[in-house]
């Protein structure tokens, strides 16, 4: 099984990643700027603290790995274009390692018009996060222009809101407005995003990933 990189470890998605890949057997090595906020150990976990603004450290968790998966975000107080620049530190440790394949994880807000068919809701949450969250949004957007630039094989995987709910196990995979809804469970997010690990239909697409519907 391919040495996943993690970047994001210690948000709430990336611990359903984390525990969900080492489950199943990936060897990790995890990037967190607290290593405390961990509460597990595990024979296939290698933590490495660092920040991911920092090259070096990003370097230092990328070496001797075979795909990464980029899940840390904007927190109270991040620069304005953290996942923009983390990103092209990832990138060109990427390259200096010779590490073909990245998944990246970003939100609904993120536009992809090649597929999208937003619908008025979805207009007006991106109306709305233009104006409350605007550097949220527009790091999202820079940080895939870097991501289709790379020369790289990339995916972005996007949600809806997520909540911690317990895994389902199924769920859509669509674009904004084409088979989609509201919500999803981090642990059947982190669930797909595992899953590109070895899958390579969605290199080059920013699929949306959301929560089956109730029957009535």
């Amino acid at each position: 099984m391919k040495k996943i990189a993690l970047l994001g470890a210690t948000g709430q998605t990336g611990k359903e990643f984390l525990k969900l890949a080492l489950d199943k057997g990936y060897a990790v090595k995890a990037l967190v700027r607290n290593p405390e906020k961990l509460d597990f150990q595990h024979i296939n976990l290698q933590v490495v603290k660092g920040d991911v603004l920092h090259f070096q450290d990003v370097c230092n968790v990328i070496e001797d790995c075979e795909v990464v998966v980029s899940l840390f975000g904007h927190v109270k107080g991040s620069p304005a274009w953290l996942q923009t620049n983390g990103t092209k530190h990832i990138i060109s440790a990427m390259r200096q390692f010779g590490v073909e394949k990245i998944i990246s994880l970003s939100g609904g807000g993120l536009p992809y018009p090649e597929k999208d068919q937003p619908k008025f809701a979805d207009k007006l949450i991106r109306t709305i996060m233009k104006i409350a969250v605007p550097k949220i949004l527009n790091d999202a957007i820079e940080h895939h222009k870097v991501l289709a630039s790379s020369g790289l094989k990339w995916i972005i995987v996007r949600g809806p809101r997520l909540t911690n709910e317990a895994k389902k196990g199924v769920y859509r995979v669509g674009w904004v407005g084409v088979n989609a809804s509201t919500q999803i469970a981090r642990a059947d997010l982190a669930d797909f995003i595992l899953k590109q690990v070895e899958d390579d239909s969605f290199l080059y697409q920013m699929p949306f990933v959301s929560q089956v519907s109730k029957q009535k």
